[in-house]
């Protein structure tokens, strides 16, 4: 079995941005409170927590005059006016890409024109953007899948504007923008319709290495990441015979390469270095037995 290793790989500028924030934010203040994980990965929160981060439920959690650290998803304007009535310290470590998404929704609500989320509805990311329509009293939807279409509750010759989860695959995105042009002839299309140029690129290096006849394809990361799920699903839908999603290197001494001639290693965009390096370590002295 050969290994290779599926160019870019490590933080992605947002995560990285983020968690240099977080300890320079730590530096300062010795405590840090953040609502929910910063980034999705458990080994970079266990580090950050060990040196101070708290990942808190409510801003009850949080002591007067404590500093709360923003994560890469972003939140919603309402949360943002409520730190600042507590007179809570602020670090913003938002992704610039989410933080375009939330322009551009505010963009489309100020004109009055409804606004269509592709994305989880449960996710921190989406939930900001919910946010940024509501608290403009603009009208917004989230949907998941090309068949929720349909159900929309806008006029087809309304203007619609569309904004998606920075951290989806094409393969479920590009049927939901398809399905949204045929039925909204004004869909308004924005940068922010897109996948994040981290996420695009990662999920393009899986389908070139599975179409220049890769078998196999390693997604190293969280569960919890989407964009880290997402790539598992790219790789299956370009078609790669053996595909697996580990956390750590132990997962990977544990699954069977039987069978696999060409294996790509890839990670999600908050995967740290250093389990990519030890992960390929353990393939390559994997790949000797097999």
């Amino acid at each position: 079995m050969t290994v290779a290793c599926l160019e870019p790989h490590g933080f992605c500028m947002g995560v990285k941005a983020a968690i240099d924030k977080a300890y320079h934010a730590l530096s300062v203040f010795g405590k840090l409170y953040c609502l929910h994980p910063l980034v999705h990965n458990e080994q970079v929160v266990a580090t950050l927590a060990a040196k101070g981060l708290r990942v808190v439920s409510t801003l009850n959690d949080i002591p007067a005059g404590g500093c709360v650290l923003l994560s890469a998803h972003g939140v919603s304007p309402q949360l943002r006016a409520e730190l600042e009535a507590r007179k809570l310290h602020v670090v913003d470590a938002t992704c610039p890409f989410v933080q375009r998404a939330h322009r551009a929704v505010a963009a489309f609500a100020a004109r009055r024109v409804p606004v269509v989320v592709v994305g989880n509805a449960e996710h921190a990311e989406v939930k900001g953007f919910v946010g940024e329509a509501t608290c403009m009293q603009a009208p917004i939807t989230v949907i998941s899948t090309a068949a929720e279409v349909a159900a929309l509750p806008y006029e087809g010759w309304s203007p619609v504007g569309v904004v998606c989860q920075t951290t989806l695959a094409a393969e479920m995105l590009d049927p939901i923008l398809e399905q949204l042009q045929a039925r909204y002839p004004l869909l308004e299309t924005v940068p922010a319709s897109e996948a994040c140029t981290a996420t695009r690129q990662r999920q393009q290096a899986v389908k070139d290495f599975v179409a220049q006849g890769g078998d196999g394809v390693l997604v190293l990361g969280s569960r919890t990441s989407s964009n880290t799920a997402q790539l598992a699903a790219c790789a299956q839908a370009a078609g790669a015979r053996f595909v697996a999603c580990v956390a750590t290197p132990d997962e990977v001494r544990a699954l069977d390469f039987g069978g696999v001639g060409r294996l790509g290693v890839t990670a999600g965009a908050s995967t740290p270095e250093e389990l990519f390096r030890d992960a390929v370590a353990v393939l390559h002295a994997a790949s000797r037995e097999i």
